[in-house]
This record gives C-alpha cells, structure tokens and sequence, in this order.
C-alpha cells in the first residue's frame, strides 16, 4: 500500500514537519498550495484544490499532519477539510474514491497530550467520508524537540508497517518515491 502525508503547518519546517519527515512518506505541503476557503456557491474553482486532490487519490493511505494551534487543526488543515465539501456537492465522483481508503493524524504541539477536541474533528471527518480512520500519533514538543522522543513517536504513527518497512531498506516496497 503506498501512502502520503499532507502537512498544515505555517511552519513548513516546524516540529510537525519534522516529525512528517521522520516517518519518512512522501510529504505534499499545503503552503505549496492555493487553496480557497469553501463557498456555498461553488466559487473555489481555479485554484489548487482538486489538483491536489487528484494527486493524494493516488495513494490507498493519507496521513494528515497538523500542529495543535488553539485546541485545534492549523488553519490550513482547516481550510483543506472545509474544501473536502466540494467532494461532496460538486464532485460526488471524486469524492466518492475516498470511500475505503485508510487515514490518520500526526502533530504535535506544546501541551503533554492533546485535547480530546483535537483529534475528532479528524476522526469524525474521514468517518463521515467512509475512510478507515487508523488512528493519531501525538509529538509533545513542550520542552522542544527531543529526538528520542521524535523517533518514538514515527515508530508508532499509524501506518507503522509501512516504517518498518523503510528502516528495514525494503521502502520501494512500501511507497513510490
């Protein structure tokens, strides 16, 4: 199974893109991305958004990573599922190729663990999207970055049997490059 992250993070070099990096999937970065906040009248074409989409329906799992900004997703992550509502009242075929396809969290931010709050929106989400949500791996970065801790952390991420496979030197099995 071949799998991608998409990160949300002002911070295209923070502590969630570090801990994305660590896990080692292939990264797309929505600061790379023009993404229109979503409109009831349909008015967010033209911008990156199905393209995007386009290419994360290539792969079987999408891990989503995102910081803890306020007890919640970056504004980015926002903005990206917000848009997900076109798959479903434009779109319905595209969104539709969501159905069945696995899903998960990782972030990280500077309290010891995450609100409750943080992760359901997610879950909810590829639930309500019928995506098999795997789950949340959780960075604490409260007393900075500790690399012992990172590297706990991505051996644990939801997709784990695709990091094993990376460490083990047999990743061109696991994900295209």
């Amino acid at each position: 199974m071949n799998t991608i992250t998409l990160l949300g993070s002002a911070r295209g070099n923070g502590y969630t893109a570090t801990l994305a990096e660590a896990i080692g999937f292939r990264v797309l970065n929505l600061n790379d991305y023009l993404i229109r906040p979503f409109d009831y009248r349909g008015n967010g074409t033209g911008d990156d958004f199905l393209p995007l989409m386009d290419k994360l329906l290539q792969y079987d799992r999408i891990l989503l990573a995102s910081p803890l900004y306020w007890y919640s997703m970056s504004g980015q992550m926002k903005v990206f599922l917000d848009r997900i509502t076109d798959l479903l009242t434009h779109h319905k075929t595209m969104g539709r190729r969501l159905r069945g396809k696995a899903a998960g969290v990782i972030a990280s931010g500077g309290a010891q663990v995450p609100p409750p709050c943080f992760e359901e929106p997610f879950r909810l989400t590829f639930g309500y999207l019928g995506m098999d949500y795997q789950g949340m791996s959780y960075l604490d970065t409260s007393q900075g970055l500790d690399d012992a801790v990172l590297a706990k952390v991505a051996a644990n991420h939801p997709f784990r049997d695709d990091y094993a496979l990376a460490s083990s030197g047999n990743w061109a099995k696991a994900t295209p490059a």
